[in-house]
């Protein structure tokens, strides 16, 4: 079974070691380490992006990728009658001693609950649980399925033209394979390493196309200070 090196992070942190860090290697961008307390930030440590979305969810409402649960937990103690979602068995135990009521350790594509959701979220860059740009349909596809009528989708990513810009400002993509927002990621932590895993950062545009294909609309809600957004998205139908 490969490790869930992931959740071993955030249960560390949880633990009391506040100065875990998770290195992540990746086929686009240098190796880079990511402060482990960045994922149990609060309302005042997270982006405009993200307080627009919290404050955007209504009704009955499915938190997806919840990691550490601070999203969920916000909206818990508002009331909300929110659910977590995170494949990661590690994460689900953390969230679960952290308070959350309703955790769900399971894939996102084979989720089968009980009744539909008023909202969907997909934060810090969620979207990318599509793995690439070609399944971006099945994601969407799946999304919607979960949706009660009348219900939204919430999600943020990020144009990752930027790593391709030149000192003249024009851009210079690489030609033919795949999709510049795709990479593949491998998080290492204590000696351990995950196995390697698909991830996409999706422009606006690719995204408003999937979006179309799947008989939803999409409406950019704000912008963030670098190439990120937030969409809401609901159906057509």
């Amino acid at each position: 079974m490969p490790e869930d090196v992931f959740g071993r992070a955030l249960a560390a942190y949880n633990n009391g070691e506040a100065d875990a860090s998770i290195t992540v290697e990746s086929d686009l961008a240098e190796t880079d380490e990511w402060p482990v307390s960045e994922f149990f930030h609060s309302w005042d440590d997270m982006s405009a992006i993200e307080r627009r979305a919290l404050t955007l969810a209504s009704g009955r409402i499915l938190d997806v990728g919840a990691g550490s649960g601070s999203h969920t937990l916000w909206l818990q103690g508002r009331d909300a009658d929110v659910e977590a979602l995170d494949l990661s068995a590690g994460a689900a135990g953390v969230m679960r001693s952290r308070g959350v009521r309703s955790v769900h350790q399971a894939d996102f594509f084979s989720f089968r609950p009980d009744k539909g959701y008023d909202t969907l979220l997909f934060l810090m860059n969620g979207v990318g649980i599509a793995g690439s740009v070609e399944r971006l349909d099945d994601f969407l596809a799946k999304a919607k399925s979960l949706l009660s009528p009348g219900g939204q989708i919430l999600l943020d990513s990020s144009d990752l033209i930027y790593l391709y810009e030149e000192e003249d400002g024009s851009y210079s993509l690489p030609i033919g394979g795949r999709y510049y927002g795709e990479l593949t990621y491998t998080y290492v932590f204590r000696g351990l390493r995950s196995e390697p895993f698909d991830w996409v950062f999706v422009d606006r545009q690719t995204l408003s196309d999937a979006a179309e294909r799947e008989g939803l609309s999409l409406e950019i809600v704000c912008e963030g200070e670098h190439y990120d957004y937030l969409a809401r998205l609901t159906s057509k139908r």
